[in-house]
């Protein structure tokens, strides 16, 4: 998702305030938000993916290898 996207939801927000949007609009807002949020998904499941913690016994456990296998966004 690149800054002309977001400058576009943007755009379609504030005229969804003001005047409405017509159905290729909306259609439009709705496609650019699923990106957007899978976009948003993905950048916060790579970085809890770096995350390791110390055990009480001293170990290291790296949540993304003990959790992060599972099915991808």
């Amino acid at each position: 998702m690149n800054e002309k996207d977001i400058a576009r939801i943007n755009e379609l927000a504030r005229k969804s305030k003001t005047t409405g949007l017509s159905a290729a609009e909306k259609e439009e807002q709705a496609k650019l938000r699923r990106e957007y949020i899978a976009r948003v998904r993905m950048n916060l499941r790579s970085q809890l993916d770096q995350i390791d913690i110390k055990e009480a016994d001293g170990s290291i456990t790296n949540l993304g290898e003990k959790y992060g296998h599972k099915a991808k966004h």
